[in-house]
This record gives C-alpha cells, sequence and structure tokens, in this order.
C-alpha cells in the first residue's frame, strides 16, 4: 500500500512548497538586496551569518521544548507567524545594526520551524521515511518558481521589492502551517540512547564534521553566488535561471533518491555527493564566464545539496530515535546549516576582495574534499538504508 494513502502528502507539501519558495527569495537576491542598499562585501556575509548563526541555538532551543512539551505542529505555526511580523520590521531602517537586529530576531523564529517540521513529516510516513523525497521535492518546485519569477521581476522593477516578496511567501508558509495535523506517536520508538552517547559514537562525531565542512563549503555560494555573476556581466533574469536550474536538478534527483538509498546505501551516496561537491566548487571558481561550464555546475546542485541531504536526513531518522528524533535533526540543522553556514558566509565575505572569489571556491572545494576523507575513513559501510 501507498504510504501516501494514511499521510497528509499536499498538506506536508505545500508548507515545504512556501519554505523553500521563501528560500528562493532570500538565498538568491539577499545579497543584491543588501549590495544595492549599499553594504560592503564583509558587511554582506557578516548579515548573512547572523540568519545562519542562529540555526545554531533555535533548532535546539525549539527541539527541547518539542520533545519535553510535544505539538509540534504548534510551535511551527506559532514560530512562522513570529518569523512574518518581526521579518515586517526590516522597512523601519537600513541601518546596519537595525538590520542586524531584525535578521536576528526574525531568524530565531524562522529557523524553529523546519527541523520540527521535517520530525513531523518523518512521524507521518513512519517506516517509509525513504519516501520523504517525495515530499520534499515540492520545496524544491517552491523554489523553482519563486526564484525563476524574481529573476525577471527585479530586472524589470527593483530590487528593492525583495523584501515585499519575502513577506508574502512567508505568509504562505504560516497558512498552510495551519492545516497540517500533529503526527501519530505510534512512530516513536520507546527504546532509545541519551543523547549524548549517540553523540559520543565516532560514526556520529565524524557525520556531524562532514555536515559542517559541507555546508561551509557552501557559503560562498549561498552568500554571493549572485553578485558573483552579475559581475561576470549576467543579468539577474539568467541568474534567477541558473539558480532554478540547479533546483531543478535537485528535484529530479530527489524524485529517484528514494530508489539510490536501498541500492547503494548512505555512506556510497554522501561520498559520491562530496566528491561532486568539490568539482562543483572548482568549476564555479575556475570558469565563471563559461555559461556551459556553469550550467553543468548548477547540475551538480543535485549531488551537492539533494543527495547530500536526502541521505543526511535518512541518517538522522536512523541515528537518532524515540523522542530524540526532534533534537537529532535539530543537531543537524544547528552543526550544518548554522554553523557550517556561519563560517562558511563569514569567511567568505572576508575573502571575496582578497584573495577574491576564485580562491574562495577553491578552498570550499578543499572543504569537501577533506569531509570525502572523513567519510571514507570513519563513516560505517553497514550504515545502509535497508536498516531503517
Amino acid at each position: 500500500m501507498s504510504p501516501f494513502k494514511t499521510t497528509p502528502y499536499w498538506r506536508l507539501s505545500g508548507f515545504y512548497f512556501f519554505y523553500f519558495a521563501s528560500l528562493g527569495v532570500f538565498v538568491p537576491y539577499w545579497g543584491l538586496y543588501l549590495q544595492w542598499q549599499g553594504f560592503s562585501a564583509q558587511e554582506i556575509g557578516e548579515l548573512t551569518a547572523i540568519f545562519l548563526g542562529t540555526r545554531i541555538i533555535a533548532p535546539n532551543i525549539w527541539g527541547w521544548i518539542a520533545d519535553h512539551r510535544g505539538q509540534r505542529m504548534r510551535i511551527v505555526r506559532a514560530a512562522s507567524l513570529a518569523s512574518v511580523l518581526a521579518f515586517s520590521t526590516i522597512f523601519i531602517s537600513n541601518d546596519y545594526l537595525w538590520i542586524a537586529i531584525v535578521m536576528l530576531t526574525f531568524s530565531m523564529f524562522w529557523n524553529a520551524t523546519l527541523p520540527q517540521f521535517e520530525t513531523n513529516t518523518l512521524q507521518h510516513l513512519g517506516e517509509h521515511s525513504h519516501h520523504y523525497s517525495k515530499i520534499r521535492l515540492w520545496g524544491s518546485i517552491g523554489f523553482i518558481v519563486s526564484v525563476s519569477i524574481l529573476g525577471v521581476l527585479f530586472e524589470k522593477l527593483s530590487i528593492e521589492l525583495m523584501p515585499v516578496a519575502l513577506i508574502i511567501t512567508m505568509t504562505g508558509i504560516w497558512i498552510t502551517s495551519l492545516t497540517v495535523p500533529e503526527s501519530a506517536s505510534r512512530h516513536l520508538s520507546l527504546d532509545q540512547q541519551p543523547l549524548i552517547d549517540i553523540i559520543k559514537r565516532p560514526e556520529i562525531l565524524a557525520f556531524l564534521i562532514i555536515c559542517f565542512l559541507t555546508l561551509l563549503s557552501h557559503g560562498p555560494y549561498y552568500t554571493f553566488y549572485s553578485i558573483y555573476l552579475e559581475h561576470h556581466g549576467y543579468s539577474r533574469a539568467l541568474i534567477g535561471q541558473l539558480w532554478a536550474l540547479g533546483v531543478v536538478a535537485e528535484v529530479i534527483i530527489f524524485l529517484l533518491v528514494h530508489h539510490l538509498l536501498p541500492k547503494y546505501g548512505l555512506r556510497r551516496v554522501l561520498i559520491t555527493s562530496l566528491i561532486l561537491s568539490s568539482v562543483r566548487w572548482l568549476l564555479i571558481g575556475l570558469c565563471p564566464d563559461s555559461l556551459i561550464v556553469l550550467l553543468f555546475a548548477q547540475l551538480l546542485h543535485a549531488a551537492s545539496f539533494g543527495t547530500f541531504h536526502a541521505a543526511g536526513i535518512a541518517w538522522v531518522h536512523h541515528h537518532f530515535v524515540g523522542k530524540n528524533q526532534a533534537r537529532g535533526q535539530a543537531l543537524y540543522s544547528s552543526v550544518g546549516f548554522g554553523a557550517g553556514g556561519v563560517v562558511g558566509s563569514l569567511l567568505s565575505g572576508y575573502l571575496w576582495l582578497t584573495p577574491g572569489p576564485t580562491i574562495t571556491f577553491c578552498l570550499a572545494a578543499m572543504s569537501t574534499l577533506l569531509a570525502t576523507a572523513i567519510a571514507i575513513r570513519w563513516l560505517k559501510i553497514t550504515d545502509t538504508i535497508q536498516s531503517l
């Protein structure tokens, strides 16, 4: 029987659609908006790092609350509404300190939502967790829709509209969250280890370091890719299409990954993803004037994010069971997207002008090569999706 007959597929998918549509506004165009406001590369890196930095703290705080109080969807709904209200205050001033305060407040709520919703989705799927990608792909579609439309819109009008677009998509998150039910508690295992005992295991520590290094490597891409392409003469409409192409590749791999994981196992999928990530960063750094090369590099987003994230979610779901599920997802988010993202954004901001974009992307490639070596050495070969 299809797992989606007993799962609120479209309501879960709708949340992912609007959540990643919001990222389709923020990730490609936040740097361009700040540049339009007159901020330097270092300030852009710092303001982006604030957004990512709260992922270190917020998911763990809200994860602890959810594990002790339950009612994850109530947290998601409240945090979604609060994030809209907090970000709306960005129009008060364009001062650096004010925008930093807005980003800190807004992102403390924003970053509370996804890990809790991921746990809710996986619990709805139960033993069919490897079908997660079929729901998550709607997030990728949301990203494609927003980034494609806004690339043309900002080209014809102004990047000044970026905050308005973000508020609209975040309101969509809140509205769809009202329709999603709490997951059934029967999917939670009662047999669980203390969280600290899980984290101490060598393969878990190795996995968390790999997540940190992988998301660190994305720092130049998420913070400066649009600025980088605009500097090399690409239009905002084409920049939006390049972002969209990467996520189209992600959608395709999400449709296939539930076949790849059982066939090849988590370890092989993760290692392959890391190797292809290194190739991607080298191509972007060394060949920015070749549209053909950039198109191919964007297709590699299927590996640098798509298969890596799907395998990462499955790894966490396998190793963090029972009431540790929400904290496991929060840890995955805070170490990778949080700490890794912060360091990656800050370093790329400090290195962007000197020694420059090419070296910065080459260093990103070295980061994922180091993660590859750690995966080969410490991730257990027996840890495959078959054991889920």
